[in-house]
């Protein structure tokens, strides 16, 4: 059973006339959706993810290559 209907019946169930409970029901309807569209071109896809992922494998690899040579530098200075 969809939200939709549940928030109908529930309305109807308490005496709200059967066409006030379908406008709040679709009402409700419509604001989810609004929400929805708004937050969905927010959203990251799979391949997104997956080209972030990679970007983030190579920093961390490059940044650890980065360590060990200045690590290995301050060694020789310091010797």
């Amino acid at each position: 059973m969809s939200m939709e209907l549940e928030i109908y019946r529930a309305l109807v169930k308490i005496n709200v006339p059967a066409a006030d409970a379908e406008a709040v029901a679709n009402s409700i309807n419509k604001e989810i959706d609004k929400r929805y569209t708004l937050h969905a071109q927010q959203l990251a896809s799979k391949s997104d993810l997956s080209e972030a992922k990679v970007e983030i494998i190579k920093w961390t690899v490059g940044s650890m290559f980065a360590a060990v040579g200045l690590f290995a530098t301050i060694v020789k200075l310091w010797n």
